[in-house]
């Protein structure tokens, strides 16, 4: 008997710190945008980041609900600016949950520091875009209506088989800060295959959260600040 116990005290001992160890989830650097300010976050199975854990100026947060693709030209994004105006930097992270063809799923978690980072809502950008934009899409043309102006592009050449019932919005979700405003890029869709333009959604802080400020359609490439020189 004492024999036996001996061997089940030796059992443990050995094995079941290895077995520990090797499901032993590590933290790994994922962005940093200076010494000081970097995040991490555990890799999963899945290609995904997740659990994601901040250092930020010596302070230590957790992100515990985001998620992000494991593909570098994907990685997290951190901005550290004034985009309220108020004098005092923000801090901005930018997670990619999904891409792929025509695809890109960003969400945005912006916070002040008041004693300490405190997370600022930010409207959902489908939802602005419910409140504010309509449209129409038939065989002829898409026609996207916001505010006084109304936008068409013509859907003749397309075949109709191939058109969605309505304009959609949402397979591309791209967060930026230019010119230190906090932006949003959300597409707008016909076909599976086809895009006829961009929303673009310019936040101002308002009522303790960030709203739409300006709202935009742009269908020339040049004129996007979301593309060449002008995104910064």
């Amino acid at each position: 008997m004492k024999k036996y116990i001996i061997l089940v005290l030796v059992f443990i001992f050995f094995v079941v710190p290895k077995t520990l160890s090797a499901t032993k989830e590590v933290y790994e650097v994922v962005t940093k945008l200076s010494e000081d300010i970097v995040l991490y976050a555990k890799k999963t199975n899945e290609d995904l980041y997740r659990d994601f854990k901040l250092d930020f100026k010596g302070e230590t947060y957790f992100i515990p609900f985001g998620i992000n693709v494991t593909n570098p030209t994907y990685a997290p994004k951190i901005f550290y600016q004034d985009i309220n105006e108020d004098r005092k930097k923000e801090l901005i992270i930018t997670l990619t949950k999904g891409y792929g063809s025509g695809v890109r799923d960003e969400e945005v978690y912006v916070y002040s520091y008041r004693n300490g980072l405190i997370d600022v809502i930010v409207d959902n950008p489908l939802a602005i875009i419910n409140k504010n934009v309509k449209t129409k899409l038939t065989p002829e043309k898409a026609e996207i209506t916001l505010g006084d102006k109304v936008f068409i592009v013509d859907t003749k050449s397309i075949e109709s088989t191939h058109l969605f019932d309505d304009i959609s919005f949402g397979s591309v979700i791209d967060y930026e800060v230019i010119n230190k405003n906090l932006m949003v890029r959300v597409s707008s869709q016909i076909t599976p295959a086809m895009f006829v333009g961009d929303i673009i959604i310019t936040y101002e802080y308002s009522d303790k959260m960030y709203q739409a400020k300006e709202i935009k359609f742009i269908t020339d490439i040049n004129k996007n600040p979301f593309y060449g020189l002008v995104k910064h």
